[in-house]
């Protein structure tokens, strides 16, 4: 609503106006009604008006100083006149001041709306231009974090990518320079089932990085997920602005930051191999440890080195197995498991091998809403035990029962009535979830009120309707992703979502990667 304030010394002219103009409809309010402008004078000191309709002469001090008054304090203010005055004098200096309009009394009511409404189009205008700026200003970091994403990935051609980077000023950067890649360890383990706590240090983690970045200078970095970041830094200061970063951001979280570094890039392209260098290093805390600074160098050139992929895919047929209560399958996997670190004789990369599978597990089982202690009855103290075993076989044997545990409780707990129905409703979701599907459609195939299904699902799946909807949605495009005939476009679609940079932008947030480079590694 645009705030009027009407000033006249004719009490009857005055009320006129307050009461038969339909001011509501035209989306104003008036603040004010008085009849000198010394009082128009202390209404504008206390309300910022947006309008101001004044007589042209007035005792004490005319409508004409009014108004100049008025402009001074805001100068897009809008003034209306209203006179029984025609002389050429007045019109003159009203229009010197810019004045929208000079209505002759006896005033016609619709003379005075037409000009009102000539007014509040113009105000529109300027509102829409405003917020059109602040949206252009607001959408700079961005496009510039977008633009970064896409240069360190060279998802578009070299030719392209060249003209963005220029208009940012991407090119101007001195070099050679690192690209460091910093992630948000998870949180200790007894803290593992805290989502809430995990989702809050997240966003202190991203808030903190952007405020002691921009305290430290403009230093280009983008956002790959609510845990990752990435950054160019000058060779030369590269070391001693992650260290001078990780300070200040660390003092605010109770986990640890691990960065990884990649080799210094001598030109726009070398980037993209620097950034794939840094987060090589960053995945190498998993045996070098986390909460630490880790240069490629160190990594490559770390003897028994596993490979991470390779690892991944052993543990992700190890949990598959777990979920289907196969035993022996699960005996199976980690023979394979083990079976790859037993040529390296490194009971260093056995004890790190030990931890990531407690770690996968931890995860595994967290995605599931389940503790892991708590399905083993233990304490995390008790793990203590991993580092006094003296052969792999003990190791593997401890594993082996542990998972056949976890995997006997998880099997009676998805087989009781609560599970069988949040499967119906996973089923559901997965048959409908390329229709834009709502929590009311589930509710009514349900014969359940949207807020009582809504609290079901919260409670057996651990997640609320949406991030379950999201959840599915990602994993059945990670499948359709893995099939190399199926346009990207056509995966988005077919898991609901109709605007395909929406769909690249939550599977990046999910996965920390596009859904190109998901589909260029698992076709590798």
């Amino acid at each position: 609503m645009y705030k009027v304030l009407l000033v006249d010394d004719e009490e009857l002219d005055l009320e006129g106006m307050k009461r038969f103009i339909p001011w509501s409809d035209l989306g104003m309010e008036v603040k004010g009604s008085v009849n000198n402008a010394l009082s128009a004078c202390e209404i504008m000191e206390k309300e910022t008006i947006d309008i101001l309709v004044s007589d042209v002469n007035m005792p004490y001090m005319s409508g004409l100083e009014l108004a100049r008054i008025a402009l001074e304090r805001k100068p897009n203010i809008r003034i209306i006149f209203v006179s029984g005055y025609q002389e050429f004098s007045y019109v003159q200096q009203a229009l010197s001041l810019k004045a929208y309009s000079y209505v002759l009394k006896p005033m016609n009511d619709s003379e005075l709306v037409s000009s009102l409404l000539k007014v509040k189009r113009d105000l529109d205008e300027e509102m829409k231009q405003r917020e059109v700026e602040k949206a252009y200003h607001e959408m700079i970091p961005i496009v510039k974090s977008d633009i970064l994403i896409r240069l360190l990935e060279r998802e578009e051609s070299e030719e392209s990518l060249s003209k963005i980077t220029m208009s940012y000023g991407f090119d101007q950067m001195n070099w050679p320079v690192r690209v460091a890649v910093m992630e948000l360890d998870n949180l200790p383990w007894r803290q593992a089932g805290d989502f809430t706590s995990q989702r809050k240090m997240s966003r202190v983690f991203l808030q903190q990085i952007h405020e002691s970045i921009t305290g430290l200078g403009m230093i280009p970095y983008c956002k790959f997920s609510s845990q990752r970041i990435a950054l160019l830094l000058e060779d030369d200061s590269a070391n001693r602005m992650v260290s001078t970063l990780t300070e200040r951001v660390q003092q605010h979280l109770s986990s640890s930051i691990t960065t990884g570094i990649g080799e210094p890039a001598h030109g726009m392209d070398q980037l993209q191999m620097s950034y794939r260098q840094a987060v090589e290093a960053v995945e190498g805390k998993m045996f070098l440890g986390k909460g630490s600074v880790i240069k490629y160098e160190d990594v490559s050139a770390e003897p028994g080195m596993l490979d991470a992929r390779m690892l991944d895919e052993r543990m992700t047929a190890l949990l598959n197995a777990m979920e289907g209560y196969e035993l022996v399958q699960i005996c199976d996997e980690l023979e394979k498991l083990f079976g790859t670190i037993t040529s390296l004789r490194s009971r260093f990369t056995v004890h790190n091998m030990s931890n990531y599978i407690i770690w996968k597990l931890d995860q595994y089982l967290s995605s599931r809403n389940e503790d892991l202690f708590e399905l083993l009855g233990m304490e995390i103290h008790h793990l203590d035990i991993l580092m006094q075993f003296e052969t792999v076989s003990d190791i593997r044997s401890w594993f082996r029962q542990r998972m056949f545990e976890i995997s006997e409780r998880l099997y009676e707990k998805t087989n009781s009535k609560d599970s069988k129905f949040i499967r119906n409703v996973i089923n559901t979701m997965k048959e409908r979830m390329s229709e834009n599907i709502t929590i009311k459609d589930i509710a009514q195939h349900f014969s359940f009120s949207p807020s009582h299904i809504g609290f079901l699902i919260k409670e057996k799946s651990g997640n609320t309707f949406n991030e379950l909807l999201v959840q599915l949605r990602m994993e059945k495009a990670c499948e359709l992703l893995r099939q190399p005939g199926m346009k990207i476009y056509e995966v988005a679609d077919q898991v609901g979502y109709r605007y395909l940079p929406y769909f690249s932008r939550q599977f990046k947030e999910k996965f920390g990667i596009t859904p190109m480079e998901y589909r260029k590694r698992e076709n590798e």
